[in-house]
């Protein structure tokens, strides 16, 4: 039965669209509740299968190895089409994606939506990445490079919504503009930067928030966060720059990704022609 149900999303061949499935669904519906969703301290973990739900189809999502690499939520679902959806999950530890979980997402991206939250908190700002000599030794940089590679080389339509935190080499890796991603929206509360604020202040300030008497230390400091913040870690900067199409309002999701998606029906993209690709392996 599971298998059958997967296999709907699927087209018959690489030409051909996947079967359409009938609803009753408004595409232009909104769900007020988005706006609120993501908790104001940037900290606090919220449920992102919650807002799979809430933008789909008739809220059906078929979620796909479930009890493998939980800090990334993966699954097939309609968006007036069949679609690849994956999200990195906040709930527990939230962004960190370990090298086994950077081989499954990589190897699931046939067509892809991408609901963005991946902090870069590894060590150098990798992306994404707990950091740790494990991760190192069992070769977290050649499996990231495997993801990087597949989200470059789809030619499928490719949208990302960032919700919260893009940092570092995680925003660029993934389905950024940078790798050809197609439609790139961002909510008010997302967070574009090199790195998060509280680091970039150690890296930038070092000592400058010190008073000669030590007092006052904690409200330099704070000062100096908030106008990284106001600055960089924001949506609007990048969206200036051309890095973000548009800062949606988060109940618009759905109407804005269908609105996506029926622009890039017909898109037809091809790799220079080649044997194959030459993936890290």
């Amino acid at each position: 039965m599971l298998a059958r149900e997967m296999l709907s999303y699927f087209p018959s061949n690489n030409m051909e669209d996947p079967a359409d499935k009938a609803t009753d669904d408004p595409e232009d519906r909104a769900d007020i509740a988005l706006n609120s969703i993501v908790p104001a301290s940037s900290n606090q973990a919220y449920d992102i299968k919650k807002v799979i739900g809430s933008v789909v189809d008739d809220g059906t999502f078929l979620e796909v190895h479930e009890h493998f690499a939980k800090n990334i939520v993966v699954g097939f679902a309609r968006l007036g089409r069949p679609l690849r959806r994956h999200r990195g999950e906040p709930a527990g530890r939230p962004g960190r994606v370990p090298r086994h979980r950077r081989v499954g997402q990589g190897r699931a991206l046939r067509p892809v939506l991408r609901l963005l939250q991946h902090p870069a908190r590894g060590v150098r700002g990798r992306a994404g990445v707990p950091p740790g000599t494990d991760q190192e030794f069992r070769g977290i940089i050649l499996h990231g490079a495997k993801l990087l590679y597949a989200f470059a080389e789809a030619t499928v339509p490719k949208l990302t919504v960032i919700t919260r935190k893009a940092y570092g080499g995680a925003y660029c890796v993934m389905a950024s503009k940078h790798i050809r991603a197609d439609f790139n929206y961002a909510w008010p509360s997302a967070e574009i930067a090199v790195m998060g604020s509280e680091g970039a202040v150690n890296i930038i300030h070092r000592g400058e928030h010190r008073s000669p008497r030590g007092s006052g230390e904690a409200a330099v400091r704070a000062e100096k966060v908030a106008e990284y913040q106001e600055k960089f870690a924001n949506p609007y900067v990048a969206a200036e720059r051309g890095y973000v199409d548009e800062v949606i309002e988060p109940a618009l999701t759905r109407r804005k990704l269908i609105g996506a998606l029926r622009l890039l029906k017909t898109k037809r993209d091809a790799n220079p022609p080649r044997k194959h690709g030459n993936i890290p392996l």
